[in-house]
């Protein structure tokens, strides 16, 4: 026997988790051997220490899905607190515009990041995916990551996080 569930007020929802703050990232990856795929997400965290695992998630509309369902690694790079012009920037247009006039350098596997000075980065392995509800769930084997002194940028309710810190 099934169960009705009530209505669901989907932007209340959504408004209620921007309550919780997250960190800003860009994920990189090769979209075939001559053009890169870049793109902004929010969904990032640590998953375990041992094997070293990360999580993200991709909508199932986004036009990136495919490639990153089958790309072998990506990088995940922690954007600073002073990079929302960039975060901006992949998260809109097409992947040529994402990428012109940003400086590319490979993590030590190959795959390849932006080349400036991100709060951290971690170069994955592809381990799993997993559907669920509108959104594809990926698990990422750590196998490289750097990290600076810089503060990372701040998504909260709606919108970067731009408080002065205290120093």
């Amino acid at each position: 026997m099934s169960v009705a569930l009530p209505s669901f007020d989907s932007p209340y929802f959504r408004a209620a988790l921007g309550r919780f703050a997250t960190g800003v990232t860009i994920v990189t990856a090769l979209k075939d051997e001559q053009s890169h795929i870049g793109l902004t997400v929010s969904s990032f965290n640590s998953v375990s220490l041992d094997p070293p695992l990360v999580v993200w998630s991709l909508s199932r509309s986004s036009s990136s899905l495919a490639t990153m369902e089958h790309c072998d690694r990506y990088v995940i790079q922690v954007l600073s607190s002073d990079q929302m012009s960039l975060a901006n920037k992949f998260a809109r247009g097409t992947h040529v515009e994402r990428f012109a006039d940003i400086p590319m350098t490979h993590a030590p596997g190959g795959t390849p990041r932006v080349d400036l000075s991100c709060a951290a980065w971690f170069e994955c392995y592809n381990r799993s995916r997993y559907d669920e509800g509108d959104h594809v769930i990926f698990v990422g084997q750590v196998e490289h990551c750097g990290y600076s002194e810089a503060l990372p940028l701040v998504y909260h309710a709606g919108s970067y996080d731009l408080t002065p810190k205290a120093s």
